[in-house]
Protein backbone atom coordinates (compact mmCIF):
# COMPACT_ATOMS: atom_id res chain seq x y z
CA UNK A 1 0.00 0.00 0.00
CA UNK A 2 1.19 3.06 -1.15
CA UNK A 3 1.44 5.80 2.06
CA UNK A 4 0.88 9.63 0.61
CA UNK A 5 3.25 12.19 1.79
CA UNK A 6 0.60 14.10 3.48
CA UNK A 7 -0.70 11.31 5.37
CA UNK A 8 3.14 10.89 6.99
CA UNK A 9 3.47 14.69 7.43
CA UNK A 10 0.38 14.35 9.58
CA UNK A 11 1.99 11.17 11.79
CA UNK A 12 4.54 13.58 12.03
CA UNK A 13 2.52 16.86 13.11
CA UNK A 14 0.50 14.09 15.66
CA UNK A 15 3.78 12.83 17.01
CA UNK A 16 5.14 16.44 17.92
CA UNK A 17 1.88 17.48 19.57
CA UNK A 18 1.34 14.12 21.60
CA UNK A 19 4.92 14.65 22.78
CA UNK A 20 4.40 18.15 23.84
CA UNK A 21 1.12 17.40 25.72
CA UNK A 22 3.20 14.89 27.47
CA UNK A 23 5.88 17.74 28.40
CA UNK A 24 3.35 19.85 29.78
CA UNK A 25 1.24 17.53 31.36
CA UNK A 26 -0.35 18.56 34.56
CA UNK A 27 -0.03 15.56 37.29
CA UNK A 28 -2.28 14.29 40.22
CA UNK A 29 -1.10 11.75 42.67
CA UNK A 30 -5.10 11.86 44.35
CA UNK A 31 -7.12 9.60 44.02
CA UNK A 32 -4.52 7.68 41.75
CA UNK A 33 -2.12 9.38 39.78
CA UNK A 34 -3.21 10.56 36.57
CA UNK A 35 -2.39 13.78 33.93
CA UNK A 36 -4.33 16.04 31.95
CA UNK A 37 -3.01 16.68 28.89
CA UNK A 38 -4.16 19.85 26.65
CA UNK A 39 -3.57 20.71 22.88
CA UNK A 40 -3.15 17.24 22.79
CA UNK A 41 -3.29 16.81 18.24
CA UNK A 42 -2.91 19.47 16.27
CA UNK A 43 -5.81 21.82 15.57
CA UNK A 44 -6.73 20.48 12.45
CA UNK A 45 -6.78 16.67 13.00
CA UNK A 46 -8.60 17.43 16.49
CA UNK A 47 -11.09 19.17 14.29
CA UNK A 48 -11.56 16.72 11.79
CA UNK A 49 -12.03 13.92 14.12
CA UNK A 50 -14.91 15.69 15.52
CA UNK A 51 -16.48 15.56 12.41
CA UNK A 52 -15.92 12.28 11.28
CA UNK A 53 -18.78 10.84 9.50
CA UNK A 54 -20.12 8.29 11.78
CA UNK A 55 -23.81 8.09 13.54
CA UNK A 56 -24.01 8.56 16.89
CA UNK A 57 -26.19 5.79 18.06
CA UNK A 58 -28.75 5.82 21.04
CA UNK A 59 -28.67 3.72 24.06
CA UNK A 60 -32.47 2.53 23.72
CA UNK A 61 -33.12 2.97 27.87
CA UNK A 62 -30.30 0.65 28.71
CA UNK A 63 -26.67 2.15 29.81
CA UNK A 64 -24.14 1.84 31.99
CA UNK A 65 -21.36 -0.42 30.47
CA UNK A 66 -19.96 0.54 26.55
CA UNK A 67 -20.18 -2.90 26.40
CA UNK A 68 -23.80 -3.00 26.32
CA UNK A 69 -23.88 -1.59 22.37
CA UNK A 70 -20.84 -3.67 20.82
CA UNK A 71 -22.82 -3.32 17.53
CA UNK A 72 -22.73 0.25 17.40
CA UNK A 73 -19.63 0.94 18.42
CA UNK A 74 -16.95 2.43 16.01
CA UNK A 75 -12.92 2.23 16.07
CA UNK A 76 -10.00 3.20 14.29
CA UNK A 77 -9.79 -0.56 12.48
CA UNK A 78 -7.49 -1.03 9.26
CA UNK A 79 -10.60 -0.51 7.49
CA UNK A 80 -11.55 3.38 9.23
CA UNK A 81 -7.81 4.01 9.04
CA UNK A 82 -7.43 3.04 5.21
CA UNK A 83 -10.54 5.35 4.63
CA UNK A 84 -10.11 8.62 6.71
CA UNK A 85 -6.21 9.70 6.54
CA UNK A 86 -7.38 11.63 10.24
CA UNK A 87 -8.03 8.59 11.55
CA UNK A 88 -4.54 6.98 10.40
CA UNK A 89 -2.36 9.79 11.12
CA UNK A 90 -3.50 9.47 14.76
CA UNK A 91 -3.35 5.81 14.86
CA UNK A 92 0.02 5.65 13.32
CA UNK A 93 1.40 8.26 15.68
CA UNK A 94 0.70 6.14 18.41
CA UNK A 95 1.99 3.04 17.25
CA UNK A 96 4.90 5.11 16.29
CA UNK A 97 8.20 4.28 18.95
CA UNK A 98 8.63 7.87 19.19
CA UNK A 99 5.06 8.09 21.40
CA UNK A 100 5.91 4.67 22.78
CA UNK A 101 8.80 6.03 24.40
CA UNK A 102 7.31 9.04 25.55
CA UNK A 103 4.23 7.53 27.17
CA UNK A 104 6.29 5.04 29.17
CA UNK A 105 8.43 7.94 30.32
CA UNK A 106 6.09 10.07 31.22
CA UNK A 107 3.54 8.21 32.86
CA UNK A 108 5.36 4.92 33.49
CA UNK A 109 3.19 2.28 31.46
CA UNK A 110 4.77 -0.41 30.32
CA UNK A 111 4.00 -1.15 26.94
CA UNK A 112 6.16 -3.64 24.85
CA UNK A 113 4.28 -6.34 22.88
CA UNK A 114 1.11 -4.19 23.62
CA UNK A 115 -1.44 -2.90 20.48
CA UNK A 116 -2.80 0.14 19.68
CA UNK A 117 -6.64 0.27 20.32
CA UNK A 118 -8.81 3.43 19.33
CA UNK A 119 -12.23 3.91 19.72
CA UNK A 120 -14.55 7.22 18.50
CA UNK A 121 -17.13 7.52 20.65
CA UNK A 122 -20.63 9.32 20.62
CA UNK A 123 -22.73 9.52 23.63
CA UNK A 124 -26.45 10.66 23.38
CA UNK A 125 -28.78 11.86 26.02
CA UNK A 126 -29.15 8.63 28.20
CA UNK A 127 -26.34 7.53 27.99
CA UNK A 128 -24.01 6.89 31.46
CA UNK A 129 -20.71 4.91 33.08
CA UNK A 130 -20.78 2.76 36.28
CA UNK A 131 -17.07 3.37 37.88
CA UNK A 132 -14.83 0.70 36.74
CA UNK A 133 -10.99 0.74 36.72
CA UNK A 134 -10.12 -0.56 32.95
CA UNK A 135 -7.33 -2.70 35.03
CA UNK A 136 -6.95 -6.27 33.00
CA UNK A 137 -5.72 -5.99 29.53
CA UNK A 138 -5.27 -2.39 29.37
CA UNK A 139 -1.73 -1.38 30.07
CA UNK A 140 -2.81 2.84 29.61
CA UNK A 141 -5.70 4.52 29.02
CA UNK A 142 -6.22 8.30 27.52
CA UNK A 143 -9.98 9.81 27.52
CA UNK A 144 -9.41 12.66 24.79
CA UNK A 145 -12.21 14.67 24.56
CA UNK A 146 -13.86 16.43 21.50
CA UNK A 147 -15.93 18.84 23.21
CA UNK A 148 -19.07 21.35 21.65
CA UNK A 149 -17.95 24.54 23.35
CA UNK A 150 -21.60 24.96 23.50
CA UNK A 151 -23.33 23.72 26.33
CA UNK A 152 -21.07 20.63 27.49
CA UNK A 153 -18.53 22.06 30.07
CA UNK A 154 -19.62 19.67 32.59
CA UNK A 155 -19.65 16.37 30.76
CA UNK A 156 -16.21 15.40 31.99
CA UNK A 157 -14.76 11.84 32.95
CA UNK A 158 -16.27 11.44 37.04
CA UNK A 159 -12.73 10.21 38.90
CA UNK A 160 -13.71 8.10 42.06
CA UNK A 161 -11.41 7.27 45.48
CA UNK A 162 -14.04 3.90 45.27
CA UNK A 163 -16.73 2.62 43.44
CA UNK A 164 -19.20 4.57 45.69
CA UNK A 165 -16.72 8.01 46.47
CA UNK A 166 -16.91 10.51 43.66
CA UNK A 167 -13.75 12.80 44.22
CA UNK A 168 -13.87 15.06 41.39
CA UNK A 169 -14.81 15.66 37.51
CA UNK A 170 -12.49 16.40 34.75
CA UNK A 171 -13.01 19.21 32.36
CA UNK A 172 -14.20 18.43 28.93
CA UNK A 173 -12.86 20.59 26.58
CA UNK A 174 -12.05 20.21 23.23
CA UNK A 175 -8.72 18.76 22.38
CA UNK A 176 -7.61 17.86 26.08
CA UNK A 177 -7.29 14.47 27.73
CA UNK A 178 -7.32 12.42 30.92
CA UNK A 179 -4.53 9.59 31.10
CA UNK A 180 -4.06 7.32 33.68
CA UNK A 181 -2.03 3.70 33.88
CA UNK A 182 -4.79 1.17 34.73
CA UNK A 183 -4.60 -0.11 38.19
CA UNK A 184 -6.98 -1.88 41.12
CA UNK A 185 -7.53 1.87 42.28
CA UNK A 186 -8.22 3.46 38.70
CA UNK A 187 -11.79 3.88 39.46
CA UNK A 188 -13.56 6.35 36.65
CA UNK A 189 -17.01 6.55 34.98
CA UNK A 190 -19.77 8.62 33.89
CA UNK A 191 -22.31 10.10 36.40
CA UNK A 192 -25.56 10.23 35.48
CA UNK A 193 -26.49 14.07 33.87
CA UNK A 194 -27.94 15.26 31.10
CA UNK A 195 -26.23 15.22 27.41
CA UNK A 196 -26.45 18.45 25.33
CA UNK A 197 -25.56 17.16 21.52
CA UNK A 198 -23.48 14.75 21.39
CA UNK A 199 -20.95 13.99 23.47
CA UNK A 200 -17.82 13.12 21.05
CA UNK A 201 -14.27 11.45 22.55
CA UNK A 202 -11.58 9.27 21.82
CA UNK A 203 -10.66 6.47 24.01
CA UNK A 204 -7.61 5.53 23.25
CA UNK A 205 -5.66 2.01 24.94
CA UNK A 206 -2.58 -0.11 24.51
CA UNK A 207 -4.00 -3.53 25.27
CA UNK A 208 -1.81 -7.07 25.73
CA UNK A 209 -1.77 -9.86 23.49
CA UNK A 210 -5.32 -10.95 25.14
CA UNK A 211 -7.28 -8.65 23.77
CA UNK A 212 -9.73 -10.74 21.78
CA UNK A 213 -11.20 -8.85 19.49
CA UNK A 214 -8.34 -8.56 17.12
CA UNK A 215 -10.70 -6.69 14.50
CA UNK A 216 -10.38 -3.20 17.06
CA UNK A 217 -7.08 -3.01 16.96
CA UNK A 218 -5.46 -0.38 14.52
CA UNK A 219 -2.36 -3.07 13.60
CA UNK A 220 -3.53 -6.44 14.78
CA UNK A 221 -0.69 -7.95 13.27
CA UNK A 222 2.25 -5.45 14.46
CA UNK A 223 2.24 -4.95 18.54
CA UNK A 224 4.70 -1.81 19.56
CA UNK A 225 8.36 -1.54 20.31
CA UNK A 226 9.00 -5.33 18.80
CA UNK A 227 10.46 -5.67 15.31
Amino acid sequence: MTVETGALDDTDAVIETLLESFAAAQGFAEPYPHALLSRVLPAAIAEELAELPFEAAGVGGVSGKRELHNDTRVYFDKATCARLPACAAVAAAFQSDEVVGGVEAAFGARLAGTFVRIEYAQDLDGFWLQPHTDLGVKRFTMLLYLADPSGQADLGTDIYAAPGRWAKRTPFVANTALVFVPGENTWHGLERRPIAGVRKSVIMNYVTDAWRERGQLSYPERPVLLS
